[in-house]
């Protein structure tokens, strides 16, 4: 789930089997989670281009010190742009924001809000069971970052007549934060088993380098997703 981007895990939406929207639910197994999360996402293509969204969210523990409600509130839109159909590179544009939850210091901390605006590019084989996406983009970050950047990779692969999928993203990118280094890694792959068109299970193993410490993270998830 990305607290980030997801972006995007939009890829599936190119090929003919994906739907535009899909409700995931993760069990995080990782030190200190030990927590539900929901994800929502959408895409839509259009002859214009694409919109894609997603919204997280994650459900209070007692480890963290959060006994109810929503402990944290992520959400990220996106709309690339093009004006043919064979169109292989989309300017884009993005916007993310969010809140998590805290009992000390504070009861809430905001999530920045930030504006992206780049472009990106696709590879994709012809009947789309391979997808990659490349994005650069100008990332600002309000009361943080003026003029800060952000990379992305979004890949889609498809096996067993797309029975099993294997889907993700990456991202890095710079911002200011409390220890000495300012780049951030995010990378949250996916395998997926789609029993049906509606029904799919997996995990998601989210792989991160100052992004909540100063260190290498790994949090593993089982899942399970219903694409409407």
């Amino acid at each position: 789930m990305k607290r980030i981007l997801f972006s995007l895990v939009a890829v599936m939406a190119f090929s003919a089997f994906a739907k535009a929207q899909n409700l995931q639910v993760h069990y995080d197994f990782g030190d200190e989670r030990k927590q539900i999360t929901t994800t929502l996402e959408m895409f839509k293509p259009d002859k214009y281009g694409s919109t894609f969204f997603f919204v997280d969210m994650d459900y209070s523990n007692d480890t963290r010190g959060i006994d109810n409600g929503v402990s944290l509130a992520y959400w990220e839109i996106a709309r690339s742009f093009k004006w043919n159909e064979n169109q292989k590179f989309e300017p884009r544009v993005e916007f993310n924001s969010g809140n998590f939850k805290l009992n000390d210091p504070l009861p809430f901390t905001v999530i920045e809000n930030a504006w992206l605006v780049g472009g990106q590019y696709t590879f994709n084989n012809a009947d789309f069971s391979k997808v990659l996406t490349i994005q650069a983009n100008y990332k600002y970050i309000k009361d943080k970052e003026d003029a800060s950047f952000q990379l992305t990779a979004v890949w889609g692969l498809h096996f067993m007549d797309r029975k099993l999928s294997f889907t993700g993203f990456a991202d890095f990118w710079k911002e200011e934060m409390i220890w000495d280094t300012d780049y951030r890694f995010l990378m949250e792959p996916q395998i997926w088993y789609n029993a049906s068109k509606n029904f799919s299970f997996g995990s998601e193993i989210e792989m991160s380098n100052n992004f909540v410490k100063d260190e290498f993270v790994v949090n593993p998830t089982l899942a399970v997703k219903w694409t409407f």
